[in-house]
């Protein structure tokens, strides 16, 4: 922080409240702020719901195959393929392969696009935590639900996926975080996000100070209350446990 202001002209600071004037209030340029943060928590939001509804499905199926090398083979291949491809591709390249190329042609808005494409990418990451979660459930809850008379299937959906799912919520709460600032490369395909909405401000007063470091001050006012409710969920959740 000391570093940061230590770059600041030193006119900057008696100049700030013309310049706070010029980049928000003249206008109404806020708005460009306020639009952008909107975006932003709309695809943070869809996406990680696609996210984790596409990686508790990888999961499962990965899980599977692994308890069972003659079950959903075909399935687990298509599985590993989409983690290799996605875990190994920047997601900038994603995004934009998601609007030039498999939404070219279709009539749909850029944030949806976005929404896919950043819940696609997320989907390969929450595959993972939920699958070390599965794997993480002790084994003998497997034979306590065999042994109830429960199948495969019955035991791992209402014994051991809902104790794996407990032991993963703060990871996906940390990948939601990791995600909410992902989405500031959702320019690159013309999305007025939160970032792109603070340098069009900057790209109108030539003052790259006063938006751009009010941009990162929201992403980091955001990203602190989220760590905050993720620390009290991991300390309520651990008090359960104690129980």
């Amino acid at each position: 922080m000391n570093a940061l202001l230590a770059a600041l002209p030193l006119s900057y600071f008696s100049e700030f409240p013309q310049k706070f004037y010029d980049s928000f209030i003249e206008k109404d340029r806020y708005k460009n702020i306020v639009t952008g943060l909107g975006n932003t928590l709309m695809i943070t939001f869809f996406a990680v719901l696609i996210g984790i509804v596409l990686g508790t499905v990888i999961a499962l199926v990965k899980v599977s195959h692994q308890n069972n090398p003659n079950k959903l083979r075909v399935s687990n291949f298509l599985a590993s393929l989409y983690l290799t491809v996605i875990r190994g591709t920047p997601i900038v390249v994603q995004l934009l392969v998601m609007w030039f190329i498999v939404l070219r042609s279709a009539d749909v808005d850029k944030v949806v696009a976005a929404i896919l494409a950043f819940g696609i990418n997320s989907g390969a990451y929450v595959a993972e935590v939920i699958r070390s979660g599965i794997q993480s459930v002790d084994k003998g809850q497997v034979e306590a639900g065999r042994s109830l008379g429960l199948n495969q299937r019955d035991t791992m959906m209402k014994i051991v996926f809902p104790q794996a799912l407990k032991n993963v919520l703060p990871a996906i709460g940390n990948e939601f975080i990791a995600l909410l600032k992902e989405t500031s490369v959702a320019g690159y395909i013309a999305i007025q996000d939160l970032t792109k909405g603070g340098d069009i401000i900057r790209s109108i007063t030539y003052d790259p100070y006063t938006s751009l470091l009010s941009v990162a001050l929201i992403y980091l006012l955001i990203v602190m209350g989220l760590t905050t409710l993720l620390g009290k969920l991991e300390r309520r959740l651990h008090k359960s446990d104690n129980r």
